[in-house]
């Protein structure tokens, strides 16, 4: 593949069909990223006490066993 000759010239070439082109989503629109997933910023200091994401998913699940527990005896 060749050097383009004029880095200024962004024209398409005449053999391109766009119509047989398809248009894939990217970023925040990208279907595979926004299905069952979430994504979460934590704080350093709390990424240093738990840098897995499987550590992160025990550490939550546990929280949410004490919430039963306190549910359950709550008057």
């Amino acid at each position: 593949m060749s050097k383009q000759s004029d880095p200024e010239d962004y024209d398409l070439r005449e053999e391109y069909d766009l119509t047989t082109m398809t248009v894939v989503p990217k970023g925040r629109y990208a279907p595979d990223r926004r299905t069952g997933k979430n994504v979460v910023l934590l704080a350093e200091d709390v990424a240093d006490a738990f840098p897995t994401d499987e550590a992160v998913n025990e550490a939550l699940r546990l929280v949410m066993r004490i919430s039963e527990v306190r549910a359950k005896y709550a008057p």
